[in-house]
C-alpha cells in the first residue's frame, strides 16, 4: 500500500482539504441563532436530526469537517480512505441539496441562486469518488504482470 499520494491527487486533497477544513473551524465557533439556522436546514433533509439539539448537532458537523479536512490534508492518509470519507461527507450534503425546498429549478437538477453554494458539493463527491478509485487499475494490473510502466 502507497502512503503517499499520488502527484495527481495532491491537488484536489489540497483544496478540498483546506475548504472543508475551513468551513469545520468557523463552525465550532457557531452562535446559538447560527446553530439553528444550520441545524433548521439540516432537518428540512434530513428529519431523524429534529432529535438533536442544534448546538450539539453543529458541534458534531465541526467536528467532522475538521476530520475530513484534516484527512485529506495529511499526506500519510491513503487516498483510498481520504477518498471514502470525502465521498460520505459529500453524499450528505448532495442529498441536502437534492432534499432541500428553493435550491433547485422547478424538475431541474440545476441550482437556483440559492441553491448554487450547496451545488458546489457535487464537485466534492466527485473527487472522493476520485480518490476512493485511485490505484485501482493498478493494482488490478499488478496481480496479474501484465502492465508495463
Amino acid at each position: 500500500m502507497q502512503l503517499a499520494p499520488e502527484p495527481r491527487d495532491i491537488a484536489p486533497r489540497l483544496a478540498t482539504g483546506a475548504f472543508i477544513l475551513n468551513s469545520g473551524l468557523g463552525k465550532l465557533k457557531a452562535d446559538d441563532e447560527t446553530a439553528a439556522g444550520i441545524h433548521g436546514m439540516a432537518c428540512t433533509a434530513y428529519p431523524f436530526l429534529e432529535k438533536l439539539e442544534p448546538h450539539v448537532f453543529v458541534r458534531l458537523l465541526a467536528w467532522s469537517e475538521v476530520a475530513v479536512g484534516s484527512a485529506l490534508l495529511a499526506p500519510v492518509v491513503p487516498n483510498r480512505l481520504a477518498g471514502a470519507a470525502l465521498t460520505g461527507f459529500s453524499a450528505g450534503l448532495v442529498g441536502l441539496y437534492l432534499r432541500t425546498p428553493g435550491m433547485r429549478e422547478p424538475g431541474s437538477l440545476r441550482p437556483t441562486q440559492n441553491g448554487i453554494p450547496l451545488a458546489k458539493d457535487t464537485w466534492m463527491l466527485g473527487i472522493g469518488l476520485g480518490l476512493l478509485g485511485s490505484g485501482a487499475r493498478w493494482s488490478c494490473c499488478r496481480r496479474r504482470r501484465r502492465c508495463r510502466r
